[in-house]
């Protein structure tokens, strides 16, 4: 049976390889993005996230089967936070009744492996306190004191401590909802490109992410697995975070955490 998934960040990488393969499959899909998808809309807004919202329900007419949020920032951008966060807990918190209409409702949020190195402790406590102001101000911190290579891995992390306590809170597993993490390694897309192809940059990814596993993945790689937990035929699986990095949070962490 068909059926309708959204997913964001649909125009490019690993969004449009996920459009991809549920497509092939005979699912309906509706994009969000900046341009180029069914709903137009910033993530990086209270308001934007607000349209997509409004945008998605209009498009599905009130029943969603699928959730699943591709977009996002890196770099040094002061939205950074707001997109990788907030663009994927308002989105799935918006749509939460539409997925509880549906008989085999599916949420999967792009996480990183980057979450699992030091974090802003305060702004992940900002983000899952939803203090935008306290987030922001943590934001502007760390871009002030020479710290943006701690946003994306933190905005990562509080993505995954949001999903897992989300995922068995009333009114998510209960009603049938499953909710789950996808953490990627390193994936040749465009938010990627001048890192590798830059070979210092290069050097200091692969010691950051080392991947024995076939090495870098390509979007379809972690498309794929997307694709697994979002069927509906996937039960029983919920509150994970799982990492498709071709062995790297195995090789990083200490062997006893599991």
């Amino acid at each position: 049976m068909s059926r309708l998934v959204v997913v964001t960040g649909a125009a490019s990488g690993i969004g449009a390889a996920v459009r991809r393969l549920l497509e092939e499959r005979g699912d309906r899909v509706v994009g969000v993005d900046l341009a180029g998808t069914e709903v137009t809309a910033d993530l990086a807004t209270p308001e934007g996230r607000a349209a997509a919202v409004a945008g998605v329900l209009e498009a599905s007419g009130g029943v969603v089967d699928g959730v699943v949020t591709c977009a996002g920032l890196s770099g040094a951008s002061p939205a950074l936070p707001h997109v990788n966060f907030s663009g994927s807990t308002d989105l799935v918190l918006g749509l939460r009744d539409a997925l509880a209409a549906s008989e085999a409702p599916r949420v999967v949020l792009v996480g990183s492996i980057s979450a699992t190195r030091p974090v802003d402790a305060a702004l992940v406590e900002a983000l899952l306190a939803g203090d935008v102001a306290a987030a922001t101000a943590a934001t502007k911190a760390a871009l002030a004191d020479g710290r943006p290579q701690q946003l994306y891995p933190s905005s990562k992390a509080a993505l995954a401590q949001w999903a897992r306590r989300t995922a068995v809170a009333p009114g998510w597993a209960d009603a049938g909802i499953a909710l789950n993490v996808v953490a990627p390694g390193v994936v040749l897309s465009p938010m990627t490109a001048a890192l590798v192809e830059d070979p210092r940059m290069k050097q200091v990814m692969d010691a950051a992410v080392p991947m024995p596993l076939h090495g870098y993945s390509a979007p379809e790689d972690v498309a794929r697995m997307i694709g697994f937990l979002v069927a509906a035929g996937t039960t029983h699986v919920t509150g994970q975070v799982l990492y498709v990095d071709g062995g790297a949070e195995a090789t990083l962490r200490d062997p006893a955490h599991f």
